[in-house]
């Protein structure tokens, strides 16, 4: 296996027309979440993944699973649960630039994942670990399963790729946030937190003290992610930044976070350069803003290379 990771899967429910919820009478629905976001975008891509979660004994559940199964990732970890619900989320687009998220996913399946949940031999077969701050986030045992999870990392020198992902309102305090995920950036090799993350977590500071602080942590490299501008990239030794890819049309910003975060694993797997790997990063995050949905956008290995040859054409000229 190239990639294992853990977190909740929802069904999600986007609606047909842009606007308020309130006014929107009809919804496409998908499933998504950040995890399997990234497992299948890995697939996409040639690489091989497992997604370890819980999913309700419903007919979402059951939907879920073979949408995922169907992408080619490993599912063999997933457990249906029959005494909770498959998480629910709605997507509002009052328009291009300003896109809302309502989850309804208290007392999900996903959020009674515990560290019994995390076999160490599966673990110990992966070549990287993905950990997000959202799956920590959604219950006690859910943290006690993610450092379940970095425990048989560390057991077995699994590299261990950490996005903060945070999601403030599933958490009790900033407080209690900022020492959970300190506590899994301490286990994390490489972190990939937004600049607005990153402040969340340390107070106003310059990027290269941000970056400092997580490799105080120990991680050996950080990158800091400014949305449609691009990424800085440190390590000990060096440290730049890498422009995004412009794009036309955002269609839904969603997801692109994820599809950086697959790209970026990709150029690990393939053995790039690190400034190449976190390009391969930008480019996905911006092929997946131009489509309508969470992992629609994500490209195949053609689609990528076109894109890219394209938006250096543009650059050349």
């Amino acid at each position: 296996m190239d990639v294992i990771t853990l977190g909740e899967t929802m069904a999600m429910f986007s609606p047909d027309t842009m606007g308020k919820m309130r006014y929107a009478s009809q919804y496409s629905r998908k499933f998504a979440g950040a995890e399997t976001n990234v497992a299948i975008g890995l697939q996409r891509l040639g690489f091989q993944t497992g997604w370890i979660s819980r999913v309700g004994d419903d007919e979402f559940g059951k939907g879920l699973i073979h949408f995922v199964r169907g992408e080619g990732v490993d599912v063999s970890q997933v457990q249906a649960d029959s005494r909770a619900p498959t998480g629910l989320y709605f997507k509002e687009i009052r328009h291009e630039q300003d896109v809302y998220v309502y989850y309804y996913r208290a007392g999900s399946a996903a959020s009674r994942m515990s560290a019994d949940d995390i076999q160490e031999t599966y673990i110990a077969q992966t070549k990287y670990l993905h950990i997000t701050g959202i799956t920590p986030a959604l219950s006690e045992s859910c943290f006690q399963a993610v450092m379940q999870a970095l425990r048989f990392a560390e057991k077995y020198r699994v590299p261990v790729v950490f996005d903060p992902n945070i999601r403030e309102k599933l958490w009790d305090s900033k407080q209690q946030a900022r020492e959970r995920l300190g506590q899994i950036a301490k286990q994390a090799d490489i972190i990939l937190p937004g600049v607005s993350e990153a402040r969340y977590l340390f107070g106003d500071a310059s990027l290269e003290q941000y970056a400092q602080r997580f490799m105080e942590k120990g991680a050996s490299t950080v990158i800091l992610k400014e949305g449609s501008k691009g990424a800085h990239f440190f390590t000990k030794d060096s440290h730049g930044f890498v422009p995004s890819y412009p794009v036309e049309r955002v269609v839904d910003p969603i997801g692109a976070g994820d599809g950086f975060a697959a790209g970026l694993i990709a150029g690990l797997l393939e053995g790039l350069p690190l400034e190449e790997r976190v390009a391969k990063g930008n480019a996905i995050g911006a092929i997946v803003t131009t489509v309508n949905g969470d992992v629609e956008g994500l490209p195949d290995a053609d689609e990528l290379a076109r894109f890219t040859q394209v938006k250096k054409g543009d650059v050349d000229r």
